[in-house]
């Protein structure tokens, strides 16, 4: 009996087991604490390297095309085509990038006169509250102008700002290099943490994400294109002043999602409201037709079938990429969305889809039967 009642007790609690579950898990969490951390310290580096990928997936299928061609090996194919993508940066470096500064500078040489033009124009309109508005704002303008001797902290900011840009462009063509030579090797020791019967779908879903990431990043650049030229064209028949470095920030501004046109428009109106309130308005109505031309035209044939997220999910995820990250988060987000459903899309997938509903065409000979003998449960008669 006593030997009975010893064995019916209850096992004393495994102390040394919770001790190490406890240990285990708050070690896991100051991992992922520390990740989160060096995240958000190298934020600006990771916002880098996803430009790199991004590029190179733009860039990979110009590497297929010139293999496939040109019987190029891959290391040959790559190359070529980072030969013309690095000669592309720099004929907008050295040839746009300079006449667009030197029309800068012209710009802001003539600007007191074409100041002086529109407080004479702002001087005559009604009422006279409007009027007084606009003197102001261009009074203001004019002060700012006048500064000659710059304040040198500002300088040593702007000089500061370029080296940092031309060390980031540099950086950014250094990785889109690698990223090209290294991408297979990189994807394989990858897929290495990943258990081998899920290796095959993760490199479908890999694959998939950086084709679509590359058409996004082709149509982008081509719309990009399109608009610059087309602004470039217009101010010049026009007859705006700096026309060149207008349709480069047109040009640029159309990266920016949703408010991109209006701020590329801007400018462009400023400086023509400066010569003629009628050049403003031709440049109004001119930037609202090349802007229905991108719309109905450019777009549905460039970005046709490029990222595949619906309207409503592309407006979503750039009012978060904004919030979350500001102008760079918006750049940002639709390409972030479009990995994320390619992710979800793999991660959902199964054999029969989700909406299918059993028939008795579904159901075995004998689970049709016992279906059709088994009583349905009624509820009782109150009589």
């Amino acid at each position: 009996m006593a030997t009975q009642r010893r064995s019916s007790k209850p096992a004393p609690p495994d102390v040394t087991r919770w001790i190490q579950r406890g240990m285990a898990l708050t070690a896991g969490a100051l991992v992922i604490l520390a990740l989160v951390w060096v995240a958000l310290q190298a934020a600006s580096i990771l916002v880098l390297v996803f430009l790199a990928v991004l590029l190179g997936a733009g860039l990979e299928p110009v590497v297929g095309w010139l293999r496939g061609h040109l019987h190029l090996g891959r290391t040959a194919g790559i190359l070529m085509a980072y030969a013309g993508f690095l000669a592309s940066v720099v004929v907008i470096a050295f040839l746009v990038v300079p006449t667009a500064l030197n029309q800068l500078t012209l710009l802001a040489r003539e600007m007191p006169a074409l100041l002086d033009q529109a407080r004479s124009w702002a001087h005559g309109l009604r009422p006279t509250v409007l009027a007084s508005t606009i003197t102001a704002l261009l009074d203001a303008a004019q002060r700012n102008l006048g500064q000659v001797a710059p304040n040198p902290d500002d300088v040593l900011q702007a000089g500061l700002t370029v080296a940092e840009a031309v060390v980031g462009l540099v950086t950014l063509l250094t990785l889109v290099f690698f990223w090209l030579t290294e991408h297979a090797r990189l994807q394989r020791y990858a897929l290495a943490f990943v258990p081998e019967d899920r290796r095959a779908g993760t490199r479908e879903a890999w694959n998939e994400v950086e084709a679509r990431l590359g058409l996004w990043v082709r149509g982008q650049l081509t719309v990009m294109g399109s608009i610059a030229l087309l602004t470039g064209v217009t101010y010049t028949v026009l007859g705006l002043p700096s026309p060149l470095l207008l349709a480069l920030i047109a040009g640029i501004a159309e990266a920016v999602p949703l408010v991109g046109p209006t701020l590329g428009a801007i400018p462009a109106v400023l400086i023509a409201a400066t010569v003629s309130p009628e050049l403003a308005v031709v440049v109004v109505l001119a930037y609202v037709v090349i802007q229905f031309v991108e719309g109905n035209v450019l777009v549905p044939i460039i970005m046709k079938n490029t990222i595949g997220l619906s309207p409503f999910l592309i407006l979503v995820s750039i009012l978060i990429g904004a919030a979350v990250g500001g102008i760079v988060g918006a750049l940002l987000a639709v390409p972030v969305a479009a990995a994320a459903e390619v992710v979800l899309e793999r991660l959902q997938a199964r054999r029969e889809p989700v909406t299918q509903t059993a028939t008795e065409e579904d159901v075995d000979g004998k689970e049709r039967d016992r279906l059709r003998e088994k009583p349905l449960d009624l509820p009782a008669s109150n009589s």
